[in-house]
């Protein structure tokens, strides 16, 4: 019985530690050669061989792509919480190249739980039970409970969880007894015995008590992996893998076939072995089986069912997830339906990595489905499959982090574009580059540090590309180069219906308008061409003042901001004072100069407009100014509250009122930021974001909805003349009519009606198709 597996290889290495590195480079030959997946033996117990743990992990350290494991895991020598955290690391380190082989071995006298008897092998069964419900207890970071466990063999007392490994690591299990089978049926990702050990008719009986045991557990037996260790000669003298490849081939097809075996793995040391069984039997094998399993599906009956009976694609079969992950799918969400090469790096909330992905900066979310497309075909299958489940939420994440909290939600469906992270360079003379819709700010300013060339684009560098150069893009030098959006010369997107696209000036010029400032209503950019600047050594200050007179003090800081030349861009930030402590406001300031004597001659003017507490001001370049963001997933839980506006001028009534809404402690973050300059050349009409008088943008967080949009509303939203889409959580007419001036919102209008008629991308400032 075919399982629906993908057809993959491996080898089984020797761990001889003399000499030191020859088990290692016979794993770096397995990879050159094409395995799938190296294992190595674990007997820590001869002094000939290397520690398999420490092995392994040195040999993810010298690989990139080949999967590793051990051939198995000794229990009673790996106490499984510890055995859980050391996988889960080497699984984080390697990218998700960690599987964990497991077999209950000898030695279980080592157990104090049992006072030093031997175990029956009944109890040996129960005790490997018990560790992998321990193993898979501290893996298990969407419970928030410590874990615990009162079991016979193990007890754990209220241990920690996590980390959570980078993907689900499989717990392969070597068996060959019906009572270690039956517990691969129940509890097991894959099962590993060694063909030399079985008698023809054994794994055929094996997979049958495995699968017997899978159904009464309310399992699918195509959830376990079947593998088999293998070992033989080429060029022998006749007999079972004792021949020329082609032997090898017809020996191992009715395994693969009809025992539905997934992986074969190699016992070999010989380097000859491992790279002719990679260039002969391996492709051969893989053409054989595929022929022979078209052969059945066009022969058999249209109404039969079987257990191969998966849809597969060009790299292999679908995956089967567990029975324990398929009971924390949300309702609503047809995830049988979900295109095979999405599926296999589709997230769900029972997936181990999960917790990285469910929530993001500021917004803890919870979605059913988190689908992880690789390039823009990918991406419009994924807005196919959303198109699909119009009654779930849908979110698009463009890879980092955001204010609105939009990309993510509730039982819903998000489209995360972390993996389109790839940048270009695709005309010097021009400086025109292009860059993937899921990469970081940072990693943009890091890319272009090398050619003295910059992009302003916000003023953190873990924000995504996608959902800021949609926007607008306020960043630290927007007074000299504009906002973001300025920037872009064309972009590659996928609309409502699926179809990928190219909009720039002359191709889909209404579609090119509406992506800069309101693209987030109109489709996923998945690539933007923008044009960027020379930029050279840069001045940046980080000042604090004693802001006791708070108006007083934004009232100049304003006037020193719009003043200024147009090398200068600067941000301020307030939030609420200690008790027996003057308010502080810092702010930042970037100077396009590499002179010290023009930078201070810049500050200046502002030194003197009130006391200074704290100052840092040094020359230093754009990406490290953008180099502040860690590379750690987001965990935020709550909603944020996030209010925001556009102004001109900061008037005496604006700095009376904002002074007013600080002191309230309705804000525990106030932030201006300057725009004005650059902004103002670009016509209103010329791009979606139609605010080009605007002189600063304004946001505030609070941690009282209710509180801070009380406050806001009564004290400083009659000052706003339009509002920044990013930097707001509200949603409603409201705040589509801030955000975008009547002429401007009916063209939208229209251009929405063109082109998501149905309104699926709607988790946003959502614009209503005409």
């Amino acid at each position: 019985m075919h399982y629906g597996h993908e057809l993959q290889f491996g080898t089984f290495i020797t761990p001889k530690n003399d000499p030191p590195q020859f088990a290692v480079r016979l794993a770096e030959l397995s990879e050159a050669s094409g395995y799938d997946l190296v294992t190595f033996q674990d007997h820590p117990y001869q002094p000939a061989f290397h520690d398999t743990q420490t092995l392994l992990t040195w040999v993810a350290a010298r690989t990139a792509c080949i999967h590793v494991a051990a051939n198995v895991a000794n229990l009673p020598l790996r106490p499984p919480a510890v055995l859980a955290r050391a996988a889960a690391s080497l699984d984080l380190l390697s990218g998700g190249r960690f599987e964990l082989g497991l077999g209950a071995g000898g030695f279980w006298d080592a157990i104090d739980a049992m006072g030093g008897r031997k175990l029956t092998p009944g109890q040996a069964v129960d005790a490997l039970s018990e560790g992998i419900d321990v193993i898979r207890g501290i893996w298990d970071q969407g419970e928030h409970a410590r874990f615990q466990l009162d079991g016979t063999y193990y007890r754990v007392d209220g241990a920690k969880r996590g980390p959570a490994p980078a993907h689900n690591i499989p717990i392969i299990i070597g068996a060959l007894k019906p009572r270690m089978l039956r517990l691969i049926g129940r509890k097991g990702d894959g099962w590993l015995p060694s063909l030399g050990y079985m008698q023809p008719g054994d794994y055929a009986a094996g997979n049958a008590r495995i699968d017997e045991a899978a159904i009464a557990a309310g399992r699918d037996p195509r959830e376990i992996r079947r593998l088999v260790n293998i070992g033989g000669r080429f060029g022998g003298g006749g007999g079972f893998l004792n021949g020329s490849a082609a032997q090898w081939v017809d020996d191992l097809l009715p395994y693969a076939v009809d025992d539905g075996v997934g992986t074969f793995i190699l016992a070999s040391d010989d380097p000859g072995t491992i790279v002719h069984f990679a260039e002969e039997v391996a492709p051969a094998l893989r053409e054989a089986v595929a022929r022979e399993l078209r052969t059945a599906d066009a022969a058999a009956s249209p109404d039969s069912i079987s257990l191969s009976a998966s849809p597969s694609t060009g790299s292999g079969s679908r995956v089967v997830r567990s029975a324990s992950v398929r009971a924390k799918r949300r309702d609503g969400i047809d995830y049988d339906a979900v295109p095979a090469p999405l599926a296999a790096d589709a997230v769900e909330p029972g997936d181990a990595g999960y917790v990285r992905v469910k929530s993001t900066y500021m917004r803890g979310g919870a979605p059913g489905l988190v689908l992880r497309p690789a390039d823009a075909a990918q991406v419009a299958d994924a807005v196919d499959f959303a198109r699909g489940n119009p009654d779930v939420p849908l979110g698009v994440r463009s890879g980092g982090h955001g204010i609105s909290g939009r990309s993510t939600n509730d039982g819903g469906i998000v489209i995360d574009l972390s993996r389109l992270n790839a940048m270009e360079v695709l005309d010097e003379a021009k400086r025109l580059v292009r860059v993937g819709a899921g990469a970081r700010w940072q990693d943009v300013a890091a890319f272009l540090a090398p050619h003295s060339w910059a992009l302003s684009s916000g003023d953190y560098g873990g924000v995504g590309v996608g959902g800021l150069a949609t926007a607008g893009g306020i960043g630290w030098l927007v007074r000299e180069h504009g906002l973001t959006i300025d920037h872009v010369r064309a972009v590659e997107m996928v609309l409502a219906d699926g179809s990928i696209v190219r909009a720039d000036a002359s191709q889909h010029p209404d579609l090119f308008w509406a992506v800069r400032g309101a693209g987030a209503n109109v489709g996923i950019v998945t690539a933007f061409e923008f044009e960027v600047d020379e930029v050279g050594q840069l001045g940046f200050a980080q000042l604090a003042f004693d802001a006791s007179d708070t108006a007083g003090f934004l009232q100049a800081w304003g006037d020193w901001v719009v003043d200024s030349p147009r090398d200068v861009t600067s941000f301020l930030i307030m939030g609420g004072s200690r008790p027996g402590e003057p308010p502080v406001a810092r702010v930042m300031a970037v100077i396009d100069s590499d002179d010290p004597d023009t930078v201070i001659a810049r500050l200046q003017p502002l030194a003197e407009a009130a006391p200074l507490v704290g100052q840092d001001v040094r020359l230093t370049t754009y990406e490290s100014i953008m180099a502040n963001a860690a590379d750690g997933s987001h965990g935020a839980e709550g909603e944020p509250t996030a209010r925001t506006g556009i102004i001109g001028r900061i008037t005496p009534e604006f700095a009376a009122d904002a002074a007013r809404f600080i002191a309230s402690g309705a804000s525990y973050f106030f932030q201006l930021r300057a725009v004005g300059g650059a902004v103002h050349d670009v016509p209103a009409d010329a791009t979606a974001f139609a605010h080009r008088s605007a002189e600063f943008s304004v946001v505030a967080f609070g941690s009282s909805r209710h509180r801070t949009s009380e406050r806001w509303n009564e004290l400083m939203a009659p000052h706003f003349s339009g509002a920044y889409v990013s930097f707001e959580t509200e949603v409603g007419p409201a705040t589509v009519a801030a955000a975008y001036p009547p002429a401007t919102l009916e063209r939208l209008r229209a251009i929405k009606r063109e082109v998501d008629p149905g309104n699926l991308f709607r988790d946003n400032t959502n614009i209503q198709p005409a």
